[in-house]
């Protein structure tokens, strides 16, 4: 039986490489599938055409994947630690609300235009799949709980609206700055970065009622 015809309970546990080859050769069918992904799409690519891309035997995919929707799940992961940005506090050094809030709008937007293809596709194959429907949400909450730390952090300093409620108050902020994103990387309407910036901290600068 081929690995892609199994069930989930019938599937075999993937390796994770330890050797430098082997962490190079999943490394290297993650950015081919990157590549395939973004030219054919999600239903058109092929399994093949990523082998090739990495440069790799066609044997060599089924040793660290199951199928065309578990590498496609691997890089969209990859893309998303890159977007998370954690602990923004300790990297920048930043301690001013507004700097912050910032700080977090300037790396998710930035990481958003690099990876602009790859979202639009994300956001499409979401609609089709129930387990990349179910990583979009899990994607939302991650976002929403980075950022509802931040806003309790700003109430407890007494730099934010005590009323709010840290959790609802991130999600909805971040819907916003997501759609930005999707509207200006995506659906192509020309807005500047800085101007996109400086409208999308302003917003929350005001919901959160921020002093200057």
């Amino acid at each position: 039986m081929n690995p892609s015809e199994a069930t989930d309970d019938e599937r075999p546990a993937r390796i994770t490489p330890r050797s430098r080859r082997g962490i190079r050769t999943k490394q290297a069918l993650i950015a081919a599938a990157r590549e395939v992904f973004e030219r054919d799409g999600y239903v058109e690519a092929r399994i093949t055409d990523i082998t090739k891309a990495a440069g790799v035997a066609s044997g060599s995919f089924y040793t660290y994947f199951n199928d065309k929707e578990e590498i496609f799940a691997a890089l969209v992961e990859v893309v998303q630690e890159e977007m998370l940005h954690p602990h923004l506090r300790e990297r920048t050094g930043e301690s001013d609300p507004r700097a912050l809030i910032d700080a977090a709008n300037r790396d998710y937007l930035q990481a958003y235009k690099r990876n602009s293809r790859l979202m639009a596709l994300f956001e499409q194959v979401a609609q089709i799949n129930e387990k990349f429907s179910e990583l979009r949400r899990e994607r939302a909450v991650a976002f929403g709980k980075r950022n509802a730390k931040m806003i309790s952090d700003l109430q407890e300093q007494g730099n934010a609206d005590p009323e709010l409620d840290p959790f609802v108050t991130a999600l909805a902020l971040s819907a916003m700055v997501s759609r930005m994103a999707y509207i200006v990387y995506v659906a192509k309407i020309p807005i500047g970065f800085e101007k996109l910036v400086g409208t999308v901290n302003r917003i929350w600068f005001n919901a959160l009622r921020i002093d200057s």
